[in-house]
């Protein structure tokens, strides 16, 4: 189970690039709809968003999957989209009925347009493979070596075209097997959709339980983007703003929760904080409740008591799947085209079924969770922000944002302690190469809501909406000196061993003074430079004999099979 985390982690973090589209989307085409503003092209514009998702899935995962992000991998994952869903089609039998009594011509438009139609309710799973298969290629054939009379093809030219081979693998799959792949996918929906309210029931319970690992959106893609079918259109998000009026049941019950009870929880822990850290806490629990209310961003104040009060979070959690399966038996049906805040409430106000029974059932929740935090925090003495044993702790250090990302750095054990450097919505996703090296206590002094580490060399930080700027500014950082930040524990670096590199590839390199640190990985020396001017770039790919990756600035990874 833990190999099969540890495997799923990159897929879920790679999945929120393309989803990071879906809100203006959603802006766009509400906002030009005939009960708004009424402006064709403006809704055209993000129908467009909506009927492309496939290809977006395949640019965005081969993105998040590739090492360094490399543009190549984006467009190996369209090559591999291209080519499974037109090859996909080519295999694909209409049923008789379709073009009957047509002309010749007509009929084939008819069959093809059937295909194509088919074809469009598997497009965002296709997406995602071609995605997986573009990123993973990329990864695995970036710096292939071929003979010199096919040399051009090489390195990342080879990527795209790798993957154009694996698509037409994938099209014959899908081509020949699209019956029974439908017939699954169509038993699937209306399993699920058949559940009712045990199944809503189950998918809030986790959703919320598996937010600690950030699988979590992979549950969501599929209830958001597979499950179902109007016209054509598949998933409970899409079918929403298609205007199914039976859409919307995957995401109705986390409006009581995220911009009522949440909000309320925030409230019950100012008040059950110690009189004299309320000052302290309340700020920061005020603007994540707003946050919550406003936008439906919520990790940030999950990870507040996530793991100083776990039973809160299992009250949490119960009480989300309660939500799904109570809107649900109420008839009500919300959307949103970023998560269920404020703004998509009133935004897709009129594309919603029963939206008004949001104001009880919220005011009930914000009742429920207001009642329920206070009376465990009180009853079981739980340590909620402003209850630390010590006063002083979870207190944030002030420093200046150009600084920022060097004291990230430097509390995540410095430069040489980290292979990879994303995230996400709301948290920091990291490859490390030493998990003891992080220095939570400064993590925390600098605002982190948590930590949490799925695997030997993954870390993740919860940082809040900042998290995406923050981890740009620790990528910038990495070829400055780190800044220390209270109270973290100065560590003793070893010099670093020049002599175990080629002496070529050192001098390419710039020299035994332009080296900051060596760390040998099991295919690989990790390298990390003073000065990228320094190093000759030509001459370290031909003292390299096997090849070389440059993840980031300063950064390089010699390849040594």
């Amino acid at each position: 189970m833990k190999k099969l985390f540890e495997a799923l982690q990159p897929l879920g973090r790679a999945l929120m690039l393309p989803i990071a589209v879906l809100p203006i989307a959603g802006l766009l085409l509400r906002i030009g709809q005939p009960d708004l503003l009424d402006i064709a092209f403006v809704s055209a514009a993000g129908a467009a968003i909506f009927d492309n998702l496939g290809i977006l899935f395949a640019i965005g995962v081969a993105v998040g999957f590739a090492r360094d992000g490399n543009g190549a991998a984006a467009l190996a994952g369209v090559t591999c989209y291209l080519t499974t869903t037109t090859g996909a089609q080519t295999f694909m039998i209409a049923p008789a009925d379709i073009g009957a009594g047509l002309p010749e011509a007509a009929a084939a438009l008819a069959a093809k347009a059937w295909a194509t139609g088919q074809i469009d309710r598997l497009e965002v799973p296709i997406g995602i493979l071609s995605g997986l298969i573009g990123g993973k290629f990329y990864n695995r054939f970036a710096t292939i070596a071929l003979p010199e009379y096919l040399a051009f093809f090489g390195g990342r030219r080879f990527v795209p075209i790798a993957s154009g081979l694996a698509g037409l693998l994938l099209a014959a799959a899908i081509g020949y097997g699209y019956a029974h792949i439908s017939s699954a996918l169509d038993v699937a929906s209306r399993a699920v959709v058949g559940s009712g309210e045990i199944g809503l029931f189950a998918y809030g319970v986790l959703n919320r339980l598996l937010i600690v690992t950030g699988l979590h959106h992979i549950i969501n893609n599929v209830a958001w983007f597979v499950i179902g079918d109007y016209g054509g259109v598949t998933g409970d998000l899409r079918r929403f703003f298609a205007g199914d009026p039976g859409a919307g049941a995957f995401m109705s019950g986390f409006f009581p929760v995220m911009m009522f009870g949440l909000p309320a929880a925030c409230l019950a822990m100012y008040h059950e904080a110690r009189p004299e850290r309320r000052k302290a806490v309340g700020g920061m629990l005020f603007s994540l409740a707003f946050t919550s209310f406003l936008t439906g961003v919520t990790e940030p104040i999950e990870f507040t008591f996530m793991f100083l009060a776990p039973l809160l979070y299992a009250i949490h959690a119960l009480l989300t799947g309660i939500a799904m399966a109570l809107m649900h038996l109420l008839g009500v049906k919300l959307g949103f085209g970023f998560s269920a805040g404020l703004f998509d409430y009133v935004l897709n106000f009129n594309l919603s079924t029963r939206p008004l029974l949001l104001i009880p059932v919220g005011i009930a929740y914000a009742a429920l969770y207001y009642g329920l935090f206070r009376f465990f925090i009180r009853k079981l003495d739980l340590a909620t922000p402003g209850r630390e044993k010590e006063a002083g702790a979870g207190a944030a250090t002030t420093i200046d944002q150009s600084e920022r990302g060097s004291a990230f750095v430097a509390a995540l054990g410095g430069a040489a302690n980290l292979t990879s450097v994303d995230a996400c919505t709301t948290r920091l996703r990291l490859i490390v190469v030493d998990q003891g090296a992080i220095d939570d206590a400064a993590l925390a002094a600098l605002g982190a809501r948590g930590i949490i580490r799925p695997s030997a060399n993954a870390a993740q930080v919860v940082m809040g909406p900042l998290a995406d700027l923050i981890a740009e500014e620790i990528r910038g950082a990495l070829g400055k000196p780190a800044v220390p930040v209270a109270p973290s524990v100065a560590r003793p670096a070893a010099a670093p061993d020049a002599g175990t590199l080629d002496p070529a590839v050192l001098a390419a390199l710039g020299g035994e003074s332009n080296i900051c640190s060596i760390r040998a990985l099991h295919d690989r020396m990790r390298v990390e430079v003073a000065s990228v001017e320094q190093v000759d770039a030509t001459a370290l790919n031909i003292a390299t004999a096997r090849g070389m990756v440059q993840p980031m600035a300063g950064i390089y990874h010699i390849l040594r099979g």
